[in-house]
């Protein structure tokens, strides 16, 4: 049921909560009883003066009786009912926000919540398995440990030792114990450093992943025509960081020059965000329109897109990250993705419908596309990149989703050709080859 068609639901709703008698209502307004009561089933259509005095009697915002819920609530509402799959009523989302704006807001920060756990979880794990900053703080510790231990088994050991030796080993002693408590300090600050600190702990591509978040990956002032370079030196990030941005928000611009954003958003919701009749549409690269749908601004109605880019040998420069989708950076993650398969298919774009693994089982509708950048030149290698724009909760399709996961060491998936490793505690680690 469409927003429109649920304004006399919203308006009974209000005029219940406020305890008003509905012949009070249409009195006050001008209307007979049995008119307003047609109005509150949604059987006449209402609109101009009279919604505007309802509004008024009722003590809300004519555009709250109008349009219902905020289109991002709904998508967040959406997502959480999508991890139940087929037990909840997606359809009915707007008559619930409609009817309980209340319930709608709590189930909206409830599903931002857990996914926000469920991401802050994955970082963790990410970290504890590939982490090289990690492991290179734990390698030190037993280092430490197995040193003073070796040397401590010599000095109880049944053998006589010379008062002279006996000294150079309670020196070494010392010496380890020191660089032990040094590099414990070190694992323990880096393990509690607050999230602050970790934003900017990463390498120079989390970093600047991490500025672009804050404005939802869409840059006002490069849209507004402003100079790449000025806005890298003026983001404040040092060294390589500021050199990753500054080459993001020249490709940046360029898009920005090739589908200026009023044409380009309007385009896009006419063909409902699909890529590829947004491009032919516009004359456009695919590339481009794919980048631009990742770019719209977030408060402006449209769906949530993630994008993810990766180098040809599978590295992710560029992870846009969306409710219920990310890919790990620091280890390998699932080749199952068509960000992958594109890389063996250059040129050729790949559209495919995926689904992660249980509980949650969230479906994803994936545009990839594989392309050399920079000059092509005979005999020597082209420098591939993959792209893929990743849309969550799509609408159901004739085919069966394909099965994907984030790494080998999560997935519960049992049956996969392509698992490399056993899963953590033993979950999924019927591995088939």
């Amino acid at each position: 049921m469409s927003s429109g068609s649920l304004v006399g639901s919203r308006i009974r709703e209000k005029r219940l909560d406020r305890g008003l008698r509905q012949a009070a209502v249409a009195e006050t307004v001008g209307i007979s009883p049995s008119y307003l009561n047609l109005i509150e089933h949604n059987r006449r259509r209402i609109g101009g003066k009279l919604l505007a005095d309802l509004a008024r009697v009722l003590e809300v915002d004519t555009a709250l009786l109008a349009d219902g819920a905020e289109r991002g609530m709904l998508d967040e509402m959406r997502s959480a009912a999508a991890s139940l799959g087929d037990q909840v009523e997606v359809e009915r989302t707007e008559e619930l926000a409609a009817r309980y704006p209340g319930w709608g807001a709590l189930i909206a920060m409830q599903a931002r919540r857990i996914a926000a756990l469920e991401e802050k979880s994955r970082i963790l794990t990410d970290r504890i398995a590939y982490d090289p900053q990690l492991a290179g703080s734990l390698h030190e510790v037993i280092s430490a440990v197995s040193a003073i231990r070796s040397t401590a088994s010599i000095l109880v050991g049944p053998e006589d030792i010379d008062q002279d030796w006996q000294r150079r080993f309670h020196e070494n002693i010392h010496s380890d114990s020191l660089r032990l408590a040094n590099s414990s300090e070190a694992l323990i600050t880096y393990l509690e450093a607050p999230e602050a600190v970790m934003e900017h702990s990463g390498s120079p591509f989390e970093v600047v992943e991490g500025y672009l978040a804050k404005s939802g990956f869409h840059v006002a002032s490069i849209e507004d025509g402003a100079d790449p370079a000025v806005v890298a030196k003026e983001a404040g990030l040092q060294g390589p960081a500021e050199k990753v941005l500054f080459r993001v928000l020249q490709v940046y611009a360029g898009d920005v020059a090739a589908l200026p954003l009023a044409a380009f958003e309007k385009t896009a919701r006419t063909l409902n965000y699909d890529p590829a009749a947004i491009a032919q549409s516009l004359d456009a690269r695919l590339p481009q329109v794919m980048r631009r749908l990742a770019q719209l601004p977030p408060n402006h109605g449209h769906p949530p897109m993630g994008l993810v880019v990766c180098d040809a040998s599978g590295a992710l420069i560029f992870i846009k990250s969306v409710p219920g989708f990310t890919m790990p950076r620091a280890g390998g993650a699932c080749p199952l993705w068509p960000l992958y398969s594109a890389l063996s298919r250059p040129h050729q774009p790949i559209r495919m419908d995926v689904q992660m693994p249980a509980p949650n089982a969230t479906r994803f509708l994936c545009f990839a596309l594989a392309e050399p950048v920079g000059p092509v030149l005979f005999d020597a290698p082209s420098a591939l990149q993959s792209m893929m724009l990743v849309l969550p909760d799509p609408p159901e399709s004739a085919t069966a989703p394909h099965g994907v996961g984030l790494s080998c060491r999560i997935c519960p998936r049992t049956a996969c050709n392509s698992r490399r490793e056993p899963a953590i505690g033993g979950v999924g680690d019927k591995t088939e080859l």
